[in-house]
């Protein structure tokens, strides 16, 4: 029996995300991405047409110079200005009853005592549909934002995240039993002190004594999103992740990524299928062939190739602006964001990348172009490679995601690649739609200081 993908739409509250340059579309409605009711709209959209999550990007900073200054970010809203996730979520839990909210943060923003709080809050806002996607963060600007003088090393900051994570656990897992929460009136004892914690953290980061203040949600962990493809960032996903995203060239390079990853996973002792892989892809979808390369010529004449070029060197730390399209990218040592060049060797077949090369990487290599059938065939060699799901980047908001849910899911649905609407439940905390359970499996990490401080 073919296992149906999952899907999840990818966005961010701000003018520019991934596709640069397209909120100056006159239908692109990103322009005014702080209008709440867009993102009200688009939610009950992706709900009702069959997505299983919407997951919003987030950075905490400014993209690294191009042309030697950071002028065209904000001339360009290259994701400034932006807001913050969470609070967007809160906002769209109220509105919608099954799709799962996923946003991104990193350690550097906010304590871990406080982002524990506000993590659980969110999930009992949103009856236990939350997901965190774990980002380490690669902008210097962001550091300086926090009081640090430049970028932590990349290592460094997995070492970082690792006590982070390490803290949520102890307070999401820990701290309170199952049994704690009494609400007796007779007796007027709300909660049995005996059955709630203090976790007592002393790190290398972080000293934290307890307990957590929110009673435990329903998830009590969120689902962990990962997304990194070097040695440091796969062995923190194989270890910490449920589900991972990925951007790999083809389905050749995504099969090998996966199953490498799942293979680390067996051996910090999970099960190769704890972790789903979501493959990031964008659409160009056309009743013919010839229309939908029609549509790609006008969305390339659209696209801000200046955005495209600071953004992708910004992740690897190489300001692009004065660098001719030809010109090579050498193999180079970087405390960016390193699955960049890994997905750029990937896709390239000569010995060496180019500026181009990032370029295509950037804007075209993850494009399928097609009819709504060609575009099923192809996410079909993709479900064949291992992928669980589908990052689905947009261009336009809301029209990417109309077109996807109403020309290419049905045809999906008719090959047993998209779950039948009927079978889509509400009700359902957001891991019990990806796993079937609501809280993490025994086989995760999180699950240790589970009865771990009873004795205290």
């Amino acid at each position: 029996m073919v296992k149906p993908l999952s899907f999840s739409a990818f966005v961010m509250n701000t003018a520019s995300h991934i596709i640069h340059g397209l909120w100056r579309d006159e239908k692109g409605q990103q322009i005014n991405f702080q209008n709440i009711d867009i993102w009200i709209d688009l939610v009950k959209k992706l709900e009702a047409g069959g997505f299983d999550a919407i997951f919003f990007a987030d950075v905490i900073g400014l993209y690294g110079n191009y042309k030697d200054g950071w002028e065209h970010h904000i001339k360009a809203g290259l994701q400034i200005p932006s807001n913050d996730p969470m609070t967007i979520l809160s906002a769209l839990a109220v509105h919608t009853k099954r799709i799962g909210l996923a946003f991104t943060a990193a350690p550097l923003q906010e304590p871990p005592f406080n982002f524990a709080r506000r993590v659980s809050t969110l999930d009992h806002v949103s009856n236990g549909r939350t997901a965190w996607n774990i980002v380490t963060n690669s902008q210097e600007n962001a550091y300086r934002n926090f009081g640090y003088e430049t970028l932590v090393a990349h290592d460094e900051r997995y070492r970082w995240a690792d006590e982070y994570v390490d803290v949520l656990y102890k307070l999401w897992e820990g701290s309170w039993e199952d049994e704690a929460l009494l609400q007796d009136r007779e007796k007027g004892v709300y909660a049995n002190p005996a059955k709630v914690h203090k976790i007592h953290h002393v790190g290398d980061y972080y000293r934290v004594e307890g307990p957590h203040l929110v009673a435990p949600s329903p998830q009590r962990t969120p689902v962990l999103f990962q997304a990194g493809a070097s040695t440091a960032g796969r062995s923190f996903g194989a270890r910490h992740a449920e589900a991972i995203f990925i951007v790999s060239p083809n389905p050749e390079s995504a099969k090998k990524l996966i199953q490498e990853t799942r293979d680390l996973a067996v051996k910090y002792g999970r099960h190769a299928d704890d972790i789903q892989f979501y493959q990031g892809l964008s659409f160009v979808i056309g009743a013919t062939e010839e229309e939908a390369r029609k549509k790609e010529a006008k969305l390339d004449a659209q696209i801000d190739i200046d955005s495209i070029l600071a953004h992708a060197g910004s992740g690897i730390g190489i300001d692009l602006g004065h660098l001719d399209l030809d010109s090579p990218i050498e193999d180079i040592e970087t405390e960016g964001i390193q699955s960049t060049l890994q997905w750029l060797k990937q896709s390239v077949t000569g010995d060496v990348s180019t500026v181009r090369d990032l370029l295509y990487l950037r804007s075209k290599a993850n494009r399928i172009v097609g009819t709504p059938k060609s575009i099923a065939d192809q996410l079909e060699k993709w479900h064949d490679a291992g992928i669980d799901g589908i990052n689905v980047i947009n261009a336009i908001i809301p029209d990417s995601y109309e077109q996807f849910i109403t020309q290419v899911l049905p045809i999906l649905r008719e090959r047993g690649l998209a779950k039948p609407l009927e079978q889509l439940e509400e009700g359902k905390t957001f891991r019990h739609a990806l796993f079937g359970a609501d809280k993490l499996n025994k086989r995760h990490p999180a699950t240790q200081y589970r009865g771990a401080f009873s004795g205290e």
